[in-house]
């Protein structure tokens, strides 16, 4: 039997959180919830869930707050719930470290397939790493990404990614030196449309420099902004 999914449901709106969990409890996850940032934060950091459905307009902290201050401490993926379908609070969702996003009114089926394409993404290398199968490595100078474990270090040191930074990292790192546009790094790292909004690229990018440059800034300028096009993974010596 496979590692039990823990899924924390976290919106003011009880029914909300009612449907929720109607829907995510069929797929046999285990669902907890909380109705305020504090709560949410306080049980994101002491649990380990799989998933985090974070609503962003609440009481006390906010969605923005309280993944910020999570992303401090862990990369557990989360998907914001919000009313507010504007751009400019997309971009401050990504930037804030979120993974996913939905607005609401939401239709639960496609909340539960979000889920599952999270899930998949993070735990596709679980039953990999007991295998004695051939490793999926990529060794450059100052970094190493071994994607059968999910795992990056930055001379010797572990760099904690969000599934998303993860694998925009690692896509780019395939094919060192391609550029590649803003539209195309969208469609293939978050595999479906964001109508065009091409400051989520910029905000992933962003971040993953910041957490690279933490450990290595050799890493780090490996990811090369190429203006007015996109951006490329360019292998630095010293």
């Amino acid at each position: 039997m496979g590692k039990e999914v823990k899924i924390l449901v976290v919106d003011d709106e009880e029914r909300i959180r009612r449907l929720l969990k109607m829907y995510l409890s069929r797929e046999e996850y285990k669902i907890e919830e909380a109705e305020d940032g504090n709560e949410a934060l306080a049980k994101a950091l002491e649990n380990e869930y799989d998933v985090i459905l974070l609503d962003l307009m609440m009481p006390g902290k906010d969605g923005l707050e309280v993944c910020r201050e999570l992303r401090e401490k862990k990369a557990t993926p989360v998907i914001m719930l919000t009313a507010k379908g504007e751009e400019v609070n997309r971009v401050q969702g990504f930037e804030a470290g979120t993974d996913d996003y939905i607005v609401k009114p939401f239709s639960p089926r496609e909340v539960v397939l979000r889920v599952k394409a999270i899930l998949r993404r993070a735990s596709q290398t679980s039953y990999l790493q007991t295998e004695p199968t051939t490793k999926d490595v990529l060794v450059f100078p100052h970094l190493t990404i071994d994607h059968d474990a999910h795992k990056v270090t930055a001379d010797g040191k572990e760099v904690n990614l969000t599934p998303k930074e993860y694998e925009l990292l690692y896509y780019l790192a395939k094919a060192p030196d391609k550029v590649f546009e803003r539209e195309q790094l969208l469609k293939e790292v978050w595999q479906y449309e964001f109508f065009g909004d091409l400051r989520t690229v910029d905000t992933h990018v962003k971040r993953l420099r910041e957490k690279l440059n933490k450990a290595s800034e050799f890493a780090a300028r490996m990811i090369v902004t190429v203006w007015g096009v996109g951006y490329k993974f360019e292998v630095v010596n010293e």
